[in-house]
């Protein structure tokens, strides 16, 4: 016999590009199952759960949710809360007064974590519900999932990004000779891997890619650097603000608490402005850094096609599953195929997806420690939607000189 009674789905965490169409999903499946009756919506997570802030998603229009795919953040609201043992009860006694059976919770290791703590409580007090994670992060760090809906619009919009620092720092290289790309990556180095996606030809920016996997050498990088410049043309480097030195420390973080969420997630960001400052104290030369900061997670014009379509799978999947009696599991993404790229959905138990974290493999790193490798391109290549937008390619066919250089006139140090 079914189970029946209402539904209720939240976001969590970090917006991205792609969270609302894994929301649309649940709407639009949700909806062809007749033991499903109401269908909420958690404003602002388990927070809105617990202040009993819940919105009617099936009062919504008809064609709210094709154009909900296409909108980036989180419609419902998100959050960073870790409940305390003493909310618990509150939240149970809320989704029982609203007769939820089934809570589909989009967001990652921590929301992982929430989702079954939830359903182990619920389980304890005989409330039988039905409780399904969506697998969602830019930081690709998920264990048990090939990827994470929302990093191939991530990784598009870095490889975008960077392969326009690049022109920049190309047009410029006379004076401005360095180029840093920040990336966000607390402690995987997935996003930041992504910008290798920007290359076309060989030397092609981004000329090396820093990761938190492997430990930071100053002295390396600034070798890497300088025999780079002295190429000419620029230097253009990909690094995750999460970089470490030899004893595990990040290099750069946010100086005070108020930076730390819930979570204990310190804050982290200016690598880049840090190493701007070691390149001109040990080289002696001009660089400047690139930081696009949140916008990059979240940027509608960088949706990947592929991104939208499985966010929107995973979350149709959650609510069949759940409908098919499955709980305390998170949707995952296998990939079935390569050539042409396929993916489909499998389970993951939410315990083990709340305690694991997935870095980048040892076979995605040059050996270096400076760049990724052929196998990490592949891997990523199909996440992002199809070739980034076609740019032009001047031959730059030289014309012969016809007057003799009497004297060589200063450059100007323009900006």
């Amino acid at each position: 016999m079914a189970l029946r009674g209402n539904l209720i789905v939240g976001q969590s965490g970090g917006p991205t590009a792609v969270i609302n169409a894994s929301l649309a999903g649940v709407i639009e499946e949700a909806k062809k199952h007749s033991e499903v009756g109401d269908l909420y919506g958690a404003v602002g997570g388990v927070e809105g759960m617990l202040r009993e802030e819940m919105v009617d998603l099936r009062a919504e229009g008809d064609g709210v949710t094709s154009l909900l795919s296409r909108t980036p953040s989180a419609a419902l609201g998100s959050c960073r809360k870790k409940l305390v043992e003493s909310e618990y009860e509150r939240l149970l006694a809320v989704l029982k007064a609203h007769n939820v059976r089934y809570l589909c919770y989009i967001g990652g290791n921590d929301s992982a974590d929430t989702c079954h703590r939830i359903g182990r409580l619920a389980a304890e007090a005989g409330w039988e519900m039905r409780v399904v994670g969506i697998p969602k992060t830019v930081d690709n760090d998920l264990a048990y999932t090939d990827h994470c809906p929302g990093y191939g619009s991530v990784a598009r919009f870095n490889a975008m990004a960077v392969r326009d620092a690049g022109l920049d720092t190309a047009a410029l290289h006379t004076v401005d000779r360095v180029k840093i790309v920040e990336t966000m990556g607390r402690n995987a180095g997935w996003i930041t891997a992504a910008t290798a996606l920007a290359r076309e030809a060989p030397g092609d920016p981004p000329h090396f890619i820093y990761l938190p996997e492997r430990t930071f050498d100053r002295e390396r990088f600034l070798s890497d650097v300088k025999r780079q410049v002295e190429k000419g043309r620029g230097c253009v480097v990909a690094v995750c603000e999460g970089i470490r030195d030899g004893e595990g420390n990040v290099l750069v973080s946010f100086k005070h608490d108020v930076g730390t969420d819930s979570f204990g997630h310190k804050q982290l960001g200016g690598v880049g402005d840090y190493l701007v400052e070691l390149i001109a104290e040990g080289l002696g030369i001009k660089g400047r850094f690139d930081k696009a900061g949140t916008i990059q997670r979240v940027f509608g014009l960088a949706q990947s096609e592929v991104d939208v379509a499985e966010a929107e799978m995973v979350g149709a999947a959650a609510v069949q599953r759940a409908c098919e009696g499955v709980t305390d599991m998170m949707v995952t993404l296998e990939r079935v195929n390569q050539e042409p790229y396929r993916c489909e959905t499998g389970l993951a138990p939410l315990a083990d997806v709340a305690n694991a974290e997935r870095p980048m493999p040892d076979e995605y790193i040059a050996p270096g420690g400076n760049d990724v490798t052929p196998a990490f391109l592949e891997y990523a290549r199909p996440l992002i939607g199809g070739p980034l937008p076609a740019y032009a390619r001047l031959r730059m066919s030289r014309v012969a000189k016809r007057v003799e250089a009497q004297h060589q006139q200063p450059r100007s140090d323009c900006d």
